[in-house]
């Protein structure tokens, strides 16, 4: 399974933001840490704000901070939040066109494949991402 960029980077953020909880980031300075597009990274800001994993905070010194505790933040929830690409095309909403339907098995073996992924990520939670040492070492990211 591919995650999309959009998810990528919405992981990365979140992660982040564990480390740094609960300090409050600018979406710039997030981008700017992992060399990212800053108008991509406010649009991955914007949908985890909107599943409220995150925050905005108004303001001169705003940006964004976690929501929730990590700990409460499972990774397979994030990633189904996110990822709303199909794994193949025989998985799209709108329906297949595949020529080899309705004789082909590999769909089932694809949608099983991809809930064993899911379930392993539900085993983890944000915090789980976390090393247990000393935060990330970071440029000054408050601007």
């Amino acid at each position: 399974m591919r995650l999309t960029t959009f998810t990528d980077f919405g992981l990365r953020a979140l992660i982040l933001l564990a480390d740094r909880n609960p300090q409050v980031m600018s979406a710039a300075a997030i981008a700017d840490h992992f060399g990212v597009s800053r108008h991509h990274m406010a649009k991955v800001l914007q949908e985890l704000a909107a599943a409220g994993y995150v925050e905005g905070i108004r303001g001169a010194q705003g940006g964004v901070r976690l929501a929730r505790d990590p700990r409460d933040i499972r990774i397979g929830e994030v990633v189904r939040r996110l990822d709303d690409q199909p794994l193949v095309e025989c998985f799209s909403p709108q329906g297949s066109n595949c020529a080899l339907l309705p004789r082909c098995r590999l769909k089932g073996m694809l949608a099983r494949a991809e809930q064993g992924f899911m379930r392993e990520l539900d085993r983890y939670t944000l915090h789980d991402c976390l090393e247990k040492t000393a935060a990330f070492p970071l440029a000054d990211l408050s601007a």
